[in-house]
């Protein structure tokens, strides 16, 4: 058969060729460098290619019932994939004469692919991908083909067609309006009950969506068709979408695109942190070594939270983004779901399958702050240690919680995991999970909790174990922010500020005004001996800042060390320095004998504040004198050419910052409209805030009800992680797995003994005759003690004896 198709001398002759065998690859050779000379050969080929396609089908139609199918002629396959692939590679040089072939090879792969054995199939749509690359078909024809052709079961077969799919529609430009068109095709797969087919049109989805090729934001109706696939009949499409939905958050994008790259570039070089230079020479300078550890510490901490600040500021992270923030109709999605998971039990739904649809509705609730109420009661059912999964139960209800929630709804689930999780006979780990839950709970609803509840579980500060007493001192920490006076006095601190009081409910923050404006209207009417400004240019180096009040000054002595270590976490407000005329004062009369009394006073004053925290300023300067005489104290001298050199430079950029001033309008003066000039120094002044804030150390940053409902609430940070005791097998382990990577102990003379060569040379060294001088310092020495224990051996005092 496969003769009666091949190329005959006849016909070779009649085209004026010689009569020699040609292969189809090196006929395609010549036919692309001279298509008009063998157009004959391409037209007895394409006869060819059509006997080849009515013998494959009629050979199909007579043993399709059969298991081997056309296996048991293998040559007409082959020799059908083969001219489908020449015909695929030359069709661009013969638009006219090929016309139709693209069309007959779709059908051919639509029609008779279950019949064709995979190697045939995967030669056919290979010749496809390669004509629509040629421009001579569109993906619009093949998209639907496409899909189907992923159900038949062959793995090599469908990994072709998905990739080819997906990187066509990667490469389109995001403007094209093709894709209006791929995305019916595909949505209306989805919706069929075929599952074989609406899974593989599921999968494309979710991969387009989670390369941000079809991204939910200009794209709504994919972020839209995946969530309504949870309610697919089939239980395969709904548990599949539900996965996608939660686990979207934790995607790590794999995409190596010039954009992103750029993206990443700017934002490492945009985020700077704002640290003020008088910080970090305390840091390394002043104190003790012990002291100084820790205040390193310290500003690496601050460091390290400012730099994360600014990173999730400048970056466009998508760890709050999900496809549930496109949904048109949250609330009629919440319900629907709620509904399905409440008859799953019924219907045979696995525990994990209800957990994923748990965790679906409470993220739907908590990212569009919706009023389900009869969640709660529903999750009251599973609040105790026993169920499993119990920590991804309650991160639930914490995710489900938010400032919109009346506060009675919820507070029946609030005290089944109060007294079934926080009592003295459950366990550690337990107790710390139930404390944990507590606080996040009542950082979203503050009216949850009560005085004597909360009195009860501050108690737990005192356990022994690390997790329990962690997680009851952070939920005196968020009291002591939003409503101290459910507290008692001790647990309170120190009063750093005003006194917060809880919001009623429904009470929002309305903003009236530019976010941190404030900020720009004291940067304008502050005066330039205030010394607010932490810039290089005009930061004055005699006064003191605001940083500097947030940081105890330290003058070297151990008590302050001592208390700057104790106390680091409180802010010093009443520390208030001098102006530096008054300074300069001061250690002239450090220098020179009491003359004046009047100028003494306040000095005095000044010096006792600066070394002595603790004393009071309210006496004279005498009397703090002849204390500081009888404590046998000793004033701090300073340098009087170093602190007239600071005074001097510090009035020379007073002068540049008034000049610079009186150059630029305040905000009052002009028209009330910010400039981006403007903008980009409030983001200055709020990021050298939150330095100062991060310094300070001074609680926590409550965050608002908008960031703790875009917030995933993470399983992990609920448990307890509770480190127990080793055995002493698992300390074996360990010991034997740190000796791994470490050689076989042998002795230094076994080492020696094996070595070949020479020696080295400390052993030459050992060999080598002592310098003269050497020998004589030698040589006298041992004279001399001789000469020392012969003297010493006659005078020496042997005791008395016992019988005098």
């Amino acid at each position: 058969m496969a003769g009666s198709l091949g190329r005959t001398p006849e016909s070779l002759k009649a085209s004026g060729r010689s009569s020699e065998k040609l292969s189809l690859s090196i006929l395609q050779g010549k036919i692309k460098r001279d298509p008009e000379g063998y157009e004959t050969e391409l037209e007895l080929i394409y006869k060819q290619f059509k006997a080849s396609v009515d013998l494959f089908q009629q050979q199909a139609a007579l043993s399709f019932s059969s298991v081997g199918g056309i296996g048991s002629e293998p040559s007409v396959a082959k020799d059908l994939g083969d001219r489908a692939m020449f015909l695929a590679h030359v069709t661009p040089f013969y638009p006219k004469q090929l016309a139709a072939f693209p069309a007959q090879l779709t059908d051919l792969l639509r029609t008779s692919c279950l019949a064709m054995p995979s190697g045939l199939r995967n030669h056919v749509a290979q010749a496809l991908i390669l004509l629509m690359n040629r421009k001579s078909l569109v993906i619009e024809d093949l998209m639907a083909l496409f899909l189907d052709i992923q159900t038949l079961g062959d793995k090599n077969l469908r990994n072709l067609a998905f990739s080819h799919i997906i990187q066509t529609i990667r490469k389109m430009s995001s403007t094209d309006p093709k894709h209006k068109s791929l995305q019916k095709i595909v949505i209306s797969m989805l919706e069929q009950e075929d599952e074989t087919k609406a899974k593989r049109a599921l999968v494309t989805l979710c991969e387009l969506h989670k390369r941000k090729t079809w991204p939910g934001d200009k794209n709504d109706r994919v972020a839209i068709a995946i969530c309504e696939a949870c309610f697919h009949t089939s239980p395969r499409i709904m548990i599949s979408a539900l996965r996608f939905l939660l686990d979207y958050e934790n995607l790590d994008d794999d995409d190596d695109s010039d954009a992103s790259s750029s993206d990443d570039e700017d934002s490492k070089k945009i985020s700077q942190v704002v640290i003020n230079r008088e910080a970090v020479y305390k840091a390394n300078n002043k104190g003790t070594s012990s002291s100084k550890k820790k205040k390193q510490a310290k500003l690496q901490r601050a460091m390290k939270s400012i730099k994360k600040k600014q990173r999730s500021a400048t970056e466009n992270t998508d760890s709050t983004y999900s496809p549930l923030n496109h949904l048109n109709d949250a609330q009629k999605f919440a319900e629907r779901l709620f509904s399905r998971l409440q008859t799953g039990k019924s219907t045979g739904e696995r525990i994990e399958t209800r957990l994923m649809m748990i965790k679906v509705i409470a993220r739907t609730i908590g990212l569009h702050k919706l009023h389900l109420l009869s969640f709660y009661p529903f999750l009251q059912n599973y609040a105790m240690p026993h169920v499993k999964d119990i920590t991804q139960i309650l991160a639930a209800a914490v995710q489900s919680c938010h400032d919109g929630i009346p506060s009675d709804a919820v507070e029946p689930l609030f005290k089944q995991i109060v007294n079934q999780f926080v009592h003295d006979r459950s366990r550690p780990e337990a107790i710390a999970v139930g404390l944990n839950v507590v606080r996040e709970m009542c950082l979203r609803i503050h009216e949850l909790m009560t005085e004597e509840l909360l009195q009860d579980l501050v108690l737990y500060k005192k356990s022994h174990e690390k997790a329990i007493s962690a997680a009851a001192r952070s939920l005196i920490a968020l009291f002591r922010e939003i409503n101290p006076s459910l507290l008692v006095k001790k647990d309170r601190g120190r009063p750093g500020g005003p006194i917060a009081k809880p919001k009623l409910y429904g009470e929002v923050d309305v903003f009236s005004n530019v976010p941190n404006v404030e900020l720009l209207q004291e940067s304008d009417h502050e005066s330039g001996s205030d010394g607010d400004e932490d810039d290089d240019d005009t930061e004055l180096p005699g006064s003191e800042d605001d940083e500097q009040e947030l940081i105890p000054d330290d003058c070297g002595s151990e008590e302050e060390a001592e208390e700057d270590t104790n106390d680091g976490d409180d802010i010093n407000n009443t520390e208030d320095d001098s102006d530096i005329d008054t300074s300069i004062g001061g250690d002239e009369e450090e220098e020179m004998n009491d003359s004046d009394e009047a100028e003494t006073d306040s000095e005095n004053e000044e010096i006792e504040n600066e070394e002595d925290d603790g004393e009071a300023s309210d006496s004279s300067g005498e009397d703090s004198g002849n204390k500081e005489k009888a404590m046998g104290k000793k004033r701090k001298i300073v340098d009087f050419d170093a602190n007239l050199l600071s005074a001097d430079t510090s009035l020379r950029a007073l002068k540049r910052f008034a000049e610079a001033k009186n150059e630029r309008p305040s905000f009052d003066e002009s028209d009330g409209i910010l400039s981006n000039e403007d903008f980009r120094k409030i983001k200055e002044l709020q990021a050298k805030k939150e330095a100062k804030i991060a310094l300070a150390r001074k609680g926590f940053k409550v965050p608002n009800s908008d960031q703790l409902s875009k917030k995933r609430v993470d399983p992990a940070k609920l448990e307890a992680h509770i480190r127990h005791k080793l055995t002493k097998e698992q300390r074996l382990e360990l010991v034997k797995a740190g000796r791994e990577d470490r050689g076989k102990y042998k002795s230094k003379a076994a080492v020696k003994q094996k070595k070949t060569g020479g020696s080295s040379n400390k052993q030459k060294e050992h060999k080598k005759n002592m310098p003269l001088a050497a020998i004589r310092s030698k040589a006298g020495k041992s004279k001399r003690t001789k000469k020392m224990k012969n003297s010493l051996s006659g005078s020496q005092f042997r005791g008395r004896k016992a019988w005098k």
